[in-house]
């Protein structure tokens, strides 16, 4: 493959992040359900609203253990006058009443346990006395209590045909016992998208090879691989490829082949062997933007090829990291069906001087914090685009507009939540 002009390297019209964004998401389509066992569903995002297919709970249930009892029979029930009910019978959980309660009458119940017609209340076992006299077993209960007390009525959780769990949601522990209630014992989900992760540079030492001179660890890959399974998809790692563009090429369109989406890092800055400059500029690349107006990851590019997004991230970690909250995040949220694909963002206070005057707009890596009510949020460290250490504690990232003077401690800022 022919490489690019070196002067061409140079002629790159910089966008906004969001005009980027909206390159993106306008090329993005959701991808198709699958249907899944509800044990297999956590994480997963539903392909589907689904509705109630029953009320809940599904008979009148008794929320103590005690006496399902009519309150009538309690109205002038004291300590020193307590009223008197034959014990019909006794339940235990999952067994249903064979007799109603009639006037004078109560059934011993367990919690869980379904209330028994005519009974309108429960009272607590330890507000009675049992007594056994001819045979027959009797309660004694030496006070009053509401209708409806210890007592919960078909459908007061959940009513049949009302809006369970709206599509997209995600399906975590409280999701998954609604759907187990409701007798879902296989859900639709989106099905997961497959992101292939390709790391180039000539420099690039697996994980597990001694370092040598000029060389470095794969970071990159594994740190993707991890923030792609964040946000509910497969990593499928494609390696590395060292600095050459035929490689570089005949692994991106492998990755497109059998992918959803894919992801490199490195190779997309103005340098004579930044591979993925030339990968972009071939005809079967339809480029949509080489060029972000923002630090760091300015040189962060992106393509359509095969039909599919390839999303070119600076080798700099911090950049890298940046980059994929920014442009991947939002892909994968629109391709799961996420209503809503923007990256969620928040008022807080700066917790420290923040002196760097800005060109560009600047995305600082950073955590948050409560003090007495407010929220702050402080630099992880040094916000170098080639840092690893600033990434560990970071949970959101700090916005920091063109500016012509830094920032005091204590101004009002955005940030962008990335948990």
């Amino acid at each position: 493959m022919q490489s690019v002009d070196s002067l061409d390297r140079f002629r790159r019209t910089a966008l906004q992040p969001e005009e980027a964004q909206k390159l993106i998401l306008e090329r993005i389509r959701p991808l198709p359900v699958e249907r899944t066992p509800l044990a297999d569903a956590w994480g997963r995002r539903l392909g589907e609203a689904l509705v109630a297919p029953h009320p809940f709970p599904p008979f009148r249930r008794s929320g103590m253990d005690g006496y399902a009892v009519r309150v009538a029979d309690l109205d002038r029930a004291t300590v020193a006058d307590p009223a008197e009910l034959r014990v019909m019978e006794s339940l235990p959980s999952g067994v249903e009443p064979q007799v109603a309660v009639r006037p004078g009458q109560a059934t011993r119940i367990m919690t869980g346990g379904m209330v028994p017609e005519g009974a309108d209340a429960v009272v607590m076992l330890e507000m009675t006395s049992a007594h056994t006299r001819d045979g027959e077993s009797y309660v004694q209960i030496g006070k009053s209590i509401p209708k409806g007390t210890n007592l919960a009525d078909i459908g007061c959780e959940i009513e049949q045909g009302v809006l369970l769990l709206p599509e997209g949601k995600v399906v975590g522990a409280g999701e998954t016992a609604l759907l187990a209630s409701c007798g879902h014992a296989e859900v639709l989900v989106s099905k997961k998208p497959r992101v292939a992760i390709l790391s180039t540079g000539s420099e690039l030492l697996e994980v597990d090879e001694p370092l040598a001179p000029a060389k470095i660890r794969n970071s990159n890959a594994p740190m993707l691989a991890a923030l792609v399974r964040e946000f509910g998809a497969e990593p499928v790692m494609l390696g590395k490829v060292p600095d050459d563009v035929d490689a570089a090429q005949a692994l991106v369109r492998h990755g497109l082949q059998t992918c959803d989406m894919l992801l490199t890092s490195g190779g997309v800055s103005v340098g004579d062997y930044d591979v993925m400059v030339d990968v972009l500029a071939s005809p079967e690349a339809e480029l949509l933007f080489n060029k972000i107006a923002m630090r760091p990851g300015s040189p962060t590019s992106a393509a359509i090829m095969n039909g599919k997004l390839l999303l070119a991230l600076s080798g700099n970690p911090g950049a890298c990291f940046v980059g994929f909250h920014l442009f991947a995040a939002p892909a994968l949220r629109a391709m799961l069906r996420e209503p809503v694909q923007a990256t969620p963002s928040f008022a807080a206070y700066l917790a420290e001087d923040f002196l760097k005057v800005n060109a560009y707009r600047r995305y600082i890596r950073a955590r948050t914090e409560l003090r007495d009510g407010t929220v702050w949020v402080t630099p992880t460290g040094d916000d170098k685009s080639s840092l690893m250490t600033t990434i560990v504690d970071a949970d959101c990232l700090i916005v920091i507009p063109p500016l012509k003077e830094g920032l005091e401690k204590g101004r009002l800022v955005t940030a962008l939540r990335l948990k």
